[in-house]
Order: C-alpha cells, then structure tokens, then sequence
C-alpha cells in the first residue's frame, strides 16, 4: 500500500465507528420530508483550476433550483485532504456525496465506508477505483483524446515530432485522454511522440516542463496537453513559436483555452461542459437521495473547437 492509502486507511479507521453508528436510514430519510433542504455534500480536487471552478457553478446553481443545500470542499490536490472531507460529510448528514478525486486509486478507501452506510455517491469527471459508486457523471475522456490525436497531427500536416504534458497520475481523466491520444495518434505513422511528461494539470508546472522538453527536443512541432491549463504554460514557453512552427491542442475548452485558440496561439481544445458536469451530478445525486434509479453512467458530450467555432 502507498504511503498515501495508508494515511487513508488511518483516517478511515478513526471514523469508522462514526460510520457504523449513521449506517442505518442512510437514504430513507434523504427525501427532504418535513420540508428539510436535502444536504449534498461535494469534494472538488481543487477549486485553484477554471474547470473545476466552472463545474462548481454549475453544481451550485442546479442546488439552488432544486432548493438543496450543498456544501463544497476543495481538496487542493491532497488526497489525504480529501479524505479528511469526505469523512466530515458524513458527520454532517449530508444524503449524497460527490466526489472529484484528487487520485481515483486513493479515492476507493475513502468511497467504501460511504456505500457500508448506504450513503450514495456520484463520481463526478474522475472515476474511482477499487470501489463502488452509484454513479459516474463524465466526459468521454478516451474519444476526446483521440479527437486530440487527430487534431494536432492535421495541425502539423500529418507529421513531425510531438510531446506530450500529462494530467496528474492515478486521475483517471489523464489516464483516459492518454490512452485516447495514443490510440488516436497511432494512426498517423509519421508522427513520432518524442517525449511524454506529467505537468499535474498546473499552468506553471505546464510552463516549466515544456521549457524542460524543448530544451532536448527542439525539433518538436506539436504539444498535446491534457488539459488547457498546461497547453497555456505550454504557450507561454513556446513564445512567439506557439501557433506558428508549433502547434498546441489542449482539453477542456476553458474561457482561457478559447481566448488562446481565437488568438491563434493554441490550434484547439477539446471543449468538455463543465457546468454542465456539475448539473448533471447534483442532479443525479439528489435523484439518489431520494432513493430513485439513475444510469451508472452519464456522458456529457466533448468538442473540439478550433478557430472555425471558437467565437
């Protein structure tokens, strides 16, 4: 076991007898009878992201139609973090969980408890793994990556050295915008990945890593990023090359990475709805709460957009 499940562990181990003690009722009572708001509680990896900022809006905003009350917590990409949160929820009676994880393998230890108690829990963009959830709200990570894959190859006439800047590992949608990417980009023979480096889905570490790859791949004419906040570090260490003899494509179709592929600077995004993500979950979480069926999992469509559909 990594040193963080086991850090995990401990801190399930200490409430697990706060767990057992709420286990009975866990969802007869998540109906809002006596006219209670039903309580939701959501644990974000890290709100220091406009994606992730974007789907809280949009998870607020379908609470607030619903009239539930939802309580918010950011992990900071801290697993351990998010452990802590996920347990304190159930100390709040919330009736649902969701959850983002900061790590989908870390994230099963601290889902199992919940579903001993009969809580629901919704993953929302991330899977979680090693344990059972009532349902995943996504994007279709590994069509979306292949879209990348082709996108960028077209971008530099089909041929040419790329590099790639990778999520944060263990998260599931970096694992599967991968495995999309490579998929995809396998089909163009002359396109040669020269290097492949985690940036932690992190402008800076975007920048940095980027400056880093240049440096022992100068020949490079394409960057995949897994996400638009990295393409834009990647922008920003590419200078005035960005756009012009190297090509960018993001994911996530943040207002940054449209304003970037207007200016011409990022070629495309492979736009996912994050608003949306939130509805969706909230909607789907308050419909288990109510102890209604609901599809283990929903798609919330990708795009790409280039500067044809940016405006």
């Amino acid at each position: 076991m990594s040193k963080i499940g086991m850090r995990i562990a401990a801190i399930l181990a200490s409430g697990a007898l706060l767990l057992s003690g709420c286990s009975q009722g866990g969802t007869a009572a998540s109906s809002g009878a006596g006219g209670e708001k039903v309580k939701l509680g959501m644990a974000i990896s890290t709100l220091n992201n406009p994606f992730f900022v974007s789907l809280e809006k949009g998870a607020k905003d379908a609470a607030a139609a619903a009239g539930a009350d939802l309580v918010v917590t950011d992990a900071r990409d801290d697993a351990t973090q998010q452990a802590n949160q996920i347990q304190n929820f159930q100390a709040q009676q919330v009736k649902a969980v969701l959850i983002n994880p900061v790590d989908s393998d870390a994230a099963g230890p601290m889902v199992a408890p919940l579903a001993a108690a009969n809580l629901p829990v919704v993953a929302v963009d991330r899977a979680v793994n090693g344990a059972e959830v009532n349902a995943l709200v996504a994007s279709d990570n590994v069509a979306g990556g292949r879209m990348a894959a082709e996108t960028l190859a077209k971008a530099i006439g089909e041929k040419g050295d790329i590099i790639v800047l990778q999520g944060v590992a263990g998260a599931t949608a970096s694992r599967e915008r991968g495995q999309g990417f490579t998929e995809g980009i396998a089909r163009f023979p002359n396109v040669k990945v020269v290097a492949k480096q985690p940036a932690d889905f992190d402008r800076t570490k975007g920048l940095d890593v980027t400056t880093n790859l240049l440096q022992s791949n100068p020949k490079a004419v394409g960057v995949f990023a897994e996400n638009d906040e990295m393409a834009l570090g990647a922008i920003q260490a590419l200078g005035d090359r960005a756009g012009k003899s190297v090509q960018v494509v993001g994911f996530d179709g943040t207002a940054d990475g449209i304003a970037a592929v207007k200016q011409g600077t990022m070629f495309a995004s492979i736009a996912q709805q994050p608003e949306e993500l939130g509805k969706k979950s909230v909607e789907t979480a308050l419909k288990l709460a109510k102890g209604e069926t609901v599809d283990k999992a929903i798609s919330v469509p990708v795009v790409v957009v280039d500067k044809s559909n940016a405006k």
